[in-house]
C-alpha cells in the first residue's frame, strides 16, 4: 500500500478478498469484525465473524481482542474502513476488507446465509 492510501485510510491496511481468506486460514487467524447492521449480518456473512455495528463500535471496543490483528468488513468497505481508523487509533493491528462482504461474494468465497 502506497504512503496517500495509508495516510487517509487511518494507518489500517487494506486485503483483498483471496487475502483475507489465507488470512482466516492461517494458524493465526484474525479476529473477524462485521460493522454492518443486524439485519444486514443475518442476511449473509463470513463464518466466525462477530457483529458490532459501527455506531456501536466506540462503547464495545472491550469485545475485541488487543491481541489479535483485527480483520473489519461491511458491505462494501466504507463503513469497515471507518471503524478501522477508530481501532488502529485505539491501537489495535487492523486490516478492513476491501470491496467488503460484496467483493467476498463476487470471488466465489464461502457466505453463512440466513442465520
Amino acid at each position: 500500500m502506497n504512503f496517500l492510501s495509508k495516510l487517509f485510510s487511518g494507518g489500517a491496511t487494506s486485503v483483498t478478498p483471496q487475502e483475507a481468506q489465507q488470512q482466516l486460514n492461517s494458524s493465526t487467524p484474525p479476529f473477524l469484525l462485521d460493522v454492518r447492521s443486524q439485519s444486514e449480518f443475518r442476511d449473509s456473512h463470513i463464518s466466525g465473524a462477530k457483529l458490532i455495528p459501527l455506531d456501536e463500535l466506540s462503547r464495545r471496543m472491550g469485545e475485541i481482542p488487543k491481541d489479535r490483528e483485527i480483520l473489519v468488513i461491511c458491505r462494501s468497505g466504507a463503513r469497515s474502513d471507518m471503524a478501522a481508523s477508530q481501532l488502529n487509533g485505539a491501537g489495535f493491528k487492523v486490516s478492513n476488507l476491501s470491496g467488503g462482504i460484496m467483493a467476498w461474494g463476487r470471488n466465489g468465497l464461502a457466505l453463512v446465509k440466513g442465520k
